[in-house]
């Protein structure tokens, strides 16, 4: 796949304060890549240095062979995580001002933005005002702008807020189908279970300098400890007894394991012993939100699953 976009050892301070530090990652053509981390961590900060809103005072950005203040911006898409329309403009009105700063033709952008429209539910509010719509349907029109140019790279930050469960499996899909074609997709979510769903690679940050990198199953297998969760009335006492385990919570019925790194599950599964009281059970390695809440809060509780530095 072709390398769409380079951030390459970017660095950017606010007076005596470093806010991003040697941010280095790709996005290629067709890829779901997401960019995490806590409040903070330095993530808008890089996103408006690929945008050209601010300029780093270090590194550079590459969109295949443009490289900072000459990267073709009406080639890349992009939803601010801070919403921006004009509340008392019609929503195809505003669609097509957009798209006409992109470059994009009107005719095209029209019709494109009545697919978009009833594609998402909101047939007939082309000559609504936006400040009429629900903060979701915000939030769809705000979508749609930001793809109506067929980008060649799309930059999303939160996008998923302020929508319901359907709304969420509509961007989800569309998303998906973008990056089918070949569109390169930068993602940037709070929203854990919805990024471990759809993203190929993600890099995290914390503190303005990379934490992990790689893959999903990357990550997963070199920094995710399996854990097994024991539907059952088993005393703490039993819990403790079991091989292996690091960490334990536990309720009146239930209680979830945190294994060490070697474990290999279907032995260890094999010498639970027979006294342990099991209803239900499950084995998984732990999700991406929890790898994310042990670096957002410095518990360090994974340190022994090892980091992974891609």
């Amino acid at each position: 796949m072709e390398t769409m976009l380079t951030v390459e050892r970017l660095g950017k301070s606010f007076k005596d304060k470093q806010i991003i530090s040697n941010i280095s990652f790709e996005v290629k053509q067709g890829e779901i890549m997401a960019l995490l981390g806590p409040n903070g961590a330095g993530k808008s900060t890089t996103i408006r240095n690929i945008m050209g809103i601010m300029y780093p005072d270090e590194g550079a950005i590459t969109f295949r062979n443009s490289t900072n203040n000459e990267i073709p911006r009406n080639k890349i898409g992009y939803l601010p995580e801070e919403r921006g329309l004009y509340k008392n403009v019609k929503v195809m009105d505003i669609l097509l001002y957009l798209a006409e700063l992109k470059d994009y033709p009107l005719n095209r952008a029209k019709e494109r933005a009545l697919e978009y429209l009833k594609k998402f539910g909101l047939e007939g509010k082309d000559n609504v005002s936006v400040e009429e719509l629900s903060k979701g349907m915000g939030q769809k029109v705000q979508f749609i702008a930001s793809i109506l140019h067929e980008p060649e790279l799309l930059i999303l930050d939160e996008p998923f807020t302020g929508l319901d469960p359907v709304s969420q499996e509509l961007f989800k899909d569309e998303i998906r189908s973008l990056a089918k074609n070949g569109t390169a997709i930068l993602l940037s979510s709070h929203q854990m279970n919805l990024v471990e769903e759809m993203a190929d690679r993600l890099f995290l940050i914390h503190r303005g300098t990379k934490v992990i990198s790689g893959s999903l199953s990357e990550v997963k297998k070199e920094y995710a400890n399996f854990k097994c969760t024991i539907h059952g009335s088993n005393s703490h006492q039993v819990l403790e007894s079991l091989p292996e385990v690091e960490r334990i919570e536990h309720s009146e019925e239930a209680a979830v394991l945190y294994l060490s790194k070697r474990v290999q599950p279907a032995i260890w599964l094999r010498n639970l012993p027979e006294q342990l009281d099991v209803q239900e059970l499950s084995i998984d390695r732990i999700s991406l939100h929890e790898i994310f809440i042990d670096i957002a809060t410095d518990k360090n509780l994974l340190k022994e699953a090892g980091e992974l530095h891609a």
